[in-house]
Formats: structure tokens, C-alpha cells, sequence
């Protein structure tokens, strides 16, 4: 699909653009889907003709900071005052319930 957007998408499009993304479609979604992603990539061609020249790449619209402090090494917790504040332990270890059956 190296093709620039003349006109909508074709359903064998959709159909590789399904299969490249795993998705099982019906006729029917195939049909909706065709025009949803023609309609986006209408979007997409429409910014193509946006005059960019002069204008600075960006990542971030606004000012990026970290609000989390800066890392340091500091002493490990006791395994007493863990165990202690735990809900639950047993043989030295916090004890939570099974995540997988």
C-alpha cells in the first residue's frame, strides 16, 4: 500500500490490512471497514498539503519535565518490617493470592 489516496480503499486492501493485523472479518465489516479507513486516510492526505517548511520537529507540545525526584541508593527495608506490615506472609515471604488459576 505505497499508493497515495486517490480514491477509496479497495476490499482486497482491507482484506490484507486485516490479515496483517490477525483480525477475522465478515463481507459486511470488510464493507464498513473499507470506508472508516478510506475516510482516515482522506485525513491523513489532507495534512500532506500543510506548508511545514521552517517548522522545528517536536516530541512534545508543551515543556517536558520529570516530577519524580531524582534516583538514589538508599538502604533496603528490614524483612522483619515488611513481613510485619504485610496483610499476609508466610516462611519469610508476603503471601498474595494466585494471579492464574
Amino acid at each position: 500500500m505505497d499508493r497515495f489516496l486517490a480514491d477509496e480503499l479497495t476490499a482486497d486492501e482491507v482484506r490484507h490490512i486485516a490479515a496483517l493485523t490477525r483480525l477475522g472479518l465478515t463481507d459486511d465489516e470488510i464493507e464498513t471497514m473499507r470506508g472508516q479507513l478510506s475516510s482516515i486516510l482522506k485525513v491523513f492526505e489532507s495534512l500532506q498539503q500543510v506548508d511545514t517548511e521552517g517548522v522545528e520537529p517536536t516530541g512534545h507540545t508543551t515543556e517536558v519535565r520529570t516530577v519524580l525526584r531524582a534516583d538514589s541508593a538508599q538502604e533496603s527495608l528490614e524483612r522483619e518490617g515488611i513481613l510485619k506490615n504485610a496483610p499476609d506472609s508466610e516462611a519469610g515471604y508476603v503471601k498474595v493470592r494466585p494471579i492464574l488459576g
